[in-house]
């Protein structure tokens, strides 16, 4: 275990493939999974491994997503693969999906850092579980989901909170990847003038801005960085792990990762288990731009089929409205004032851009 971590100083890469990465194949990973993936990462120089259920300890308990493993088999699993090297692993916990008896077995199993996580309006319950989780000896930090929904100078108060909290570290969160590079220089600037301990950044891909975000995260003085293996991650996935570690060591910052066994991890490992790559769809696209995070996606879909509306549009609104946690009133509301609206064009059927008979391009 790490002791105290300095403010400032090399980068941290968290590596999050075997746990936000979970989300993409419906938190599917094996124990055979985590083993391996988990033991070619520390071997190539990662020091930090998450692993897991994506929604964290105690979700598949709550039937949040059934997780093909139980989290102590996840625990288990990792910290066989980390013998012999000196990497941690840590996995993330949500107040009131995981409890104390969730982070009790965790540490038993060996788990290292824990990850706390509560909407940036709701920063106060974390609390109690960050006390809990210092008092196990775990490193802890508070990722301050949706970061966004509030000001810099809100999440300035919130990250300082959390420091008080006992938090190791503070993670900003631009769950929705609708964050630009602008603002994230902005939230960290104005956080690391409030606390005297590291600044994380996790970010989404729906922008393609994720890399971006990281790199100005950086410049700003963040120091931990998350990322996944081929950007494997919910919505639109996270900031591609083999990118940004080509990306830091071009800019002058060692990371002390192999990259080449890196790539070779992606290739071979990841690759085969994601679903064809067919570049961020359009409704990645509009969750990025109405900073809507995708787990509301189930919910607002139905009101939009119910609604006749566009469900695009209706997740801008929705976003626009309430980006923290939008209830079903609200939800059809928006549908209601949508479908009174004139219908747009819509194609009547797929399209095809046939090459002209003369060859010529188009």
């Amino acid at each position: 275990m790490p002791g105290e971590i300095e403010k400032y100083g090399p980068p941290i890469i968290l590596e999050c493939t075997l746990r936000d990465g979970s989300y993409a194949i419906d938190y599917q990973f094996s124990v055979s999974d985590t083993e391996t993936v988990g033991r070619a990462l520390a071997e190539a120089g990662f020091k930090w491994i998450e692993v897991g259920h994506g929604v964290g300890l105690g979700a598949s308990e709550k039937g949040i997503g059934q997780a093909k493993e139980t989290d102590v088999d996840y625990v288990k699993a990792a910290k066989r693969a980390i013998i012999g090297t000196d990497s941690i692993i840590g996995a993330f916990f949500i107040p009131g999906i995981g409890e104390a008896h969730h982070l009790d077995t965790a540490r038993e199993a060996g788990l290292d850092l824990v990850r706390i996580g509560t909407n940036i309006t709701e920063y106060k319950d974390a609390e109690a579980s960050v006390k809990y989780a210092k008092s196990l000896g775990y490193l802890v930090s508070v990722n301050l989901m949706k970061s966004y929904a509030v000001d810099s100078s809100g999440f300035a108060d919130a990250s300082k909170a959390a420091r008080d909290y006992g938090a190791d570290f503070v993670v900003l969160v631009d769950s929705a990847g609708g964050m630009l590079p602008d603002e994230i220089a902005e939230y960290s600037e104005k956080a690391l003038d409030a606390i005297d301990i590291p600044l994380g950044f996790h970010g989404h891909n729906n922008f393609q801005l994720a890399i971006a975000n990281c790199l100005r995260a950086r410049k700003a003085g963040v120091r931990i960085l998350d990322v996944s293996l081929r950007g494997m991650g919910r919505s639109a996935g996270n900031a591609q792990t083999e990118i940004l570690i080509t990306l830091l060591e071009k800019t002058g910052e060692p990371t002390g990762v192999d990259l080449i066994r890196t790539l070779d991890i992606g290739q071979e490992l990841i690759a085969p288990l994601m679903p064809a790559q067919k570049g961020v769809d359009d409704i990645a696209v509009a969750t990025g731009a109405g900073k809507f995070h995708s787990s509301f996606l189930p919910k607002v879909s139905k009101i939009a089929e119910d609604a006749g509306v566009d469900l695009r549009e209706l997740i801008m609104h929705v976003g626009d409205a309430d980006m923290v946690r939008p209830d079903d009133e609200l939800i059809m509301d928006l549908a209601q004032e949508l479908a009174r609206r004139p219908k747009r064009f819509r194609f009547p059927h797929a399209v095809r851009f046939d090459t002209p008979e003369n060859g010529d391009d188009v």
